[in-house]
């Protein structure tokens, strides 16, 4: 076997290989002597059948195991001697035309091929001596325990129809409500509904719907007029003005709920004290996840900037189209086009490009860094994670956990937002971190989206 490096350029690495006919022919027999021992063909005694039926037989089949298995053994070759670490599998290019290559597999010429891959860029981690994080951090007030508490309540309120012929619908009531949606002349899809409920003054409706149901009674019909706000998800509809006929079929007064021991019961808690302490532990949970989305996008930030190398192109390729394929589906389901959102094609792939640049480079340190630091993630941490996804799948579990557990690079997924996240913790235990106490408003404004804030690190 005899192998030449012919392209070595930033991460890019070419190799040709060349495989002696003779070399071949060797293998072959080889392995046609030892089928030899172990044919069984009729008209022939158990080792006697002559190697050259057997070569006719078997001979085109064995010549393409011996090659494949030479092409696995040159790229073997290739990584272990080069110490290669590499990016993306190998692509071999079988040089010579279709008769060059019957050729080789019959032994008349040499089999020449070539291997081209990209490696991982090498590059030091260092110290993280300097390394600044702002953790925001929001103490949970009273008010907000007993604003929790109070939707609460109201979510498990209930209701009593108003029987009396002149009862109008009031802040608080709940109506049945059907209606039809229309721009212009025409319903536009998805603004109708059919026995509706919804509690005046909720806000789950467009504003201004709701303020002109109140008022009505039931069996009214009433041509409502509503603007879409500017940010509606449909860019079909933001903006646009609508209206809505609504006949109102039912009309209920809110029941009275009191919060006390009881009431707290009813959620598996002793008495209220236990349930208020439950809620303020979930807002401080809620709290918690929020400001490490905002801390963990400071520090991958910082380690941005830190570091500058080259990046392997298939690697971006992979994350780029996983980013705009993503962005495309979202940007259709949502009816918006790139004027819509301020921008051109040909801006929007730039600014991707980008990300998919950010993710890979990120990935790429937070891989190093969790190495050096020998960061490991068990099969049992793995385990719940798999549990906690076949929880959204009710009434499939057993299917999601056969899925993974027969696709590697299924499990690989789940494995690593738990590395990322490890690794994480440990740089944030070597960076000098700084408590800021904040609002809730100041903590929620402008949310991270979680998608971009990866460092996709696996």
């Amino acid at each position: 076997m005899q192998v030449t490096e012919t392209l070595s350029q930033g991460l890019k690495r070419e190799f040709k290989v060349v495989l002696p006919a003779q070399d071949l022919v060797a293998r072959v027999d080889g392995q046609l002597a030892d089928l030899k021992n172990k044919a069984r063909i009729n008209g022939f005694r158990p080792g006697k059948v002559p190697v050259s039926h057997l070569k006719r037989l078997y001979g085109r089949s064995i010549m393409i195991d011996v090659v494949q298995d030479a092409v696995n053994e040159a790229n073997r070759k290739i990584v272990e001697e080069n110490d290669l670490r590499l990016a993306t599998q190998p692509k071999f290019d079988f040089t010579g035309d279709q008769e060059e290559i019957v050729k080789a597999l019959e032994a008349r010429s040499d089999f020449a091929f070539t291997v081209a891959l990209e490696v991982l860029p090498k590059f030091e981690v260092g110290t993280f001596e300097g390394l600044e994080v702002e953790r925001l951090v929001v103490d949970v007030s009273d008010e907000e325990v007993a604003e929790v508490l109070q939707r609460l309540a109201d979510q498990n309120r209930t209701y009593a129809d108003k029987e009396a012929a002149d009862a109008v619908a009031e802040k608080g009531d709940k109506v049945v409500l059907d209606f039809v949606g229309k721009i212009g002349e025409e319903a536009f899809e998805g603004g109708s509904g059919t026995d509706i409920d919804l509690v005046l003054g909720s806000g789950s409706f467009i504003p201004g719907f709701e303020d002109q149901v109140a008022g009505m009674k039931k069996g009214d019909s009433k041509t409502i007029s509503v603007t879409f706000p500017d940010n509606y998800a449909s860019a079909k509809l933001a903006g646009q003005a609508a209206t809505f006929d609504v006949t109102v079929k039912g009309i209920a007064a809110p029941g009275d709920v009191t919060l006390d021991d009881e009431f707290a019961k009813n959620f598996g808690m002793d008495d209220l004290g236990k349930l208020k302490d439950s809620l303020r532990g979930n807002i401080e949970k809620d709290y918690s996840a929020a400001s490490r989305m905002r801390w963990k996008r400071s520090l991958l930030d910082a380690l941005d900037k830190k570091y500058a190398f080259d990046l392997p192109e298939a690697l971006v390729a992979q994350e780029y189209e996983q980013i705009w394929s993503r962005a495309e589906a979202e940007r259709q389901q949502a009816g918006r086009s790139f004027e819509d959102e301020g921008t051109t094609e040909e801006a929007a792939k730039a600014d991707y490009r980008k990300i998919a640049e950010r993710r890979v480079r990120l990935g790429l340190v937070v891989a190093e860094i969790g190495e050096k630091a020998d960061v490991k993630v068990s099969d049992e941490e793995v385990t719940q994670a798999l549990i906690q996804r076949m929880r959204n799948f009710p009434g499939q579990e057993k299917a999601v956990w056969e899925f993974y557990r027969k696709n590697p690079d299924a499990m690989a997924e789940i494995r690593a937002p738990l590395y990322e996240e490890k690794v994480i913790d440990h740089i944030m235990g070597l960076a000098k971190v700084t408590d800021k106490k904040v609002t809730k408003d100041e903590l929620m404004q402008a949310p991270i989206d979680p998608e971009d804030a990866a460092a996709g690190a696996g």
